[in-house]
C-alpha cells in the first residue's frame, strides 16, 4: 500500500511539472482571446478610406501609370508593384461593411468613390496607352482578358481576408498581401489600353476580369463582417441577395471559361505525348515545340523541327497528318515548319 502511495504521489509530481514546463514555454496565447475591433472604430476607417479625397486620386492614377506600363512592358514585378500602392481596396471593403450594417450613406459614398476611381484608372491607362503605341500585346495583358471560376473564388478568399484585416488590428499588416491577391488594378489598366486600341475583346474581357473581383469581394466581405457580428443579417438580406444573383450571372461565363481552359490543356497535353513518343517523324527529326490551336471541330498543329535540307518531304507531312487523324479521331490542319541544320567535322591534325 505504501509504495502504491509513492507511485502515485511521483505520478502527480511529474504531471504537476509536465503542465509547469508548458505553461512557461507556451506563451500567453492572446490571439486565441482577440475580438473585433469595435463597430465605431470600424466604421471610422472605412468612411475614411471611401472618401474620395485627393491622396486617393494621386495614388490611384499613379498606380494605374504604373501598372499600365509594367503591362505594356510584360513586366510582373511592375504590376505588382501597382497592385501595392493601389488604395481600390479600401472603398470595396467599404462597400461590404455597408451592407453588412444597412448604412446606405456610407454605400453612396464608397460606391461614387468606386467609381470615379475607376474611371479614373481606366483613362489614366488609356492616354498612356495611346501615348506611347506600344502595338504588341504581352502575355501580361493576355492573362487579363480570359477570366475564369478559379478567378472568382480567388476574389472571394481575398475580399474575406481584406474584410477581416479590417477588423482585427493586429493583422492589418496582411491587407497589401489582399491587394496583391485579387489584384484590382491591373484589369483597370488593360481595360484602358483595349480603349486606347479600340479592341473589344481585349476591353471586355478585363472589364469582367474586374466585375468578378469586384462582386467576390463584396459577397465574401459582407460574410465575414456578418460573422463578426458587424450587423444583422435581416438588414443586409437585399444587399446579400442581390450580390449572391450577380454571383450566379457571372459564374456561368467563368464555368465556360474554365472548361474551355481545361479542355484545351488536355488536349495540348495529349497531342504534344503523341506527336512527342508516338510519331514517326519524331524518332527521325529533332522536334523543336508544337503549337495547338482548337479550329472547330478539328485542331490545327504546328510541328517545329531542325533537320538537314531535303531529310524532310511533302510525303512526310502527309503520313504524319493521316498518323495524327487515326490517332485523335477529329480533322487535322497540319504544318510542319523545318529549319535547315548543317554539320562540320573538322578532325584534329595528328
Amino acid at each position: 500500500m505504501t509504495q502504491r502511495h509513492q507511485y502515485l504521489k511521483l505520478l502527480a509530481r511529474l504531471r504537476r511539472q509536465k503542465r509547469k514546463l508548458w505553461l512557461s514555454n507556451s506563451g500567453d496565447w492572446q490571439w486565441l482571446t482577440s475580438k473585433p475591433a469595435p463597430m465605431a472604430s470600424v466604421s471610422r476607417l472605412l468612411w475614411r478610406e471611401s472618401v474620395p479625397s485627393l491622396s486617393f486620386f494621386v495614388m490611384l492614377t499613379l498606380s494605374g501609370i504604373i501598372s499600365s506600363l509594367g503591362l505594356l512592358a510584360g513586366s510582373t514585378a511592375t504590376v505588382i508593384g501597382a497592385m501595392i500602392i493601389a488604395p481600390l481596396m479600401g472603398p470595396i471593403i467599404g462597400i461590404a461593411y455597408a451592407i453588412a450594417v444597412s448604412n446606405r450613406r456610407l454605400m453612396k459614398r464608397a460606391g461614387l468613390t468606386l467609381l470615379w476611381g475607376t474611371l479614373a484608372t481606366v483613362f489614366s491607362s488609356a492616354l498612356i496607352a495611346s501615348l506611347i503605341g506600344l502595338q504588341v500585346l504581352t502575355d501580361e495583358i493576355l492573362l487579363r482578358t480570359e477570366p475564369t471560376l478559379i478567378d472568382l473564388m480567388v476574389a472571394m478568399a481575398a475580399g474575406a481576408a481584406g474584410a477581416f484585416a479590417k477588423s482585427r488590428k493586429h493583422v492589418a499588416d496582411a491587407f497589401p498581401g489582399v491587394a496583391i491577391a485579387v489584384a484590382l488594378v491591373p484589369p483597370l489598366g488593360v481595360m484602358g489600353i483595349g480603349l486606347a486600341r479600340l479592341d473589344q475583346e481585349i476591353f471586355l474581357g478585363s472589364t469582367l476580369l474586374f466585375v468578378t473581383n469586384l462582386t467576390g469581394i463584396i459577397f465574401s466581405g459582407i460574410l465575414v463582417f456578418l460573422w463578426q457580428r458587424y450587423g444583422n443579417l435581416a438588414r443586409a438580406q437585399g444587399g446579400i441577395v442581390l450580390s449572391a444573383l450577380s454571383m450566379v450571372v457571372i459564374a456561368i461565363p467563368l464555368g465556360f471559361s474554365l472548361n474551355n481552359l481545361l479542355v484545351q490543356a488536355n488536349s495540348r497535353e495529349r497531342v504534344n505525348r503523341i506527336v512527342r513518343n508516338e510519331l514517326p517523324l519524331s524518332q527521325r527529326a529533332d522536334l523543336q515545340a508544337v503549337d495547338l490551336q482548337q479550329d472547330g471541330g478539328g485542331v490545327k498543329i504546328t510541328l517545329d523541327f531542325a533537320a538537314p535540307a531535303s531529310a524532310i518531304t511533302a510525303d512526310d507531312a502527309r503520313q504524319s497528318q493521316i498518323f495524327l487523324e487515326d490517332r485523335l479521331s477529329q480533322p487535322v490542319d497540319l504544318t510542319l515548319r523545318i529549319t535547315p541544320v548543317e554539320e562540320f567535322s573538322v578532325p584534329a591534325n595528328p
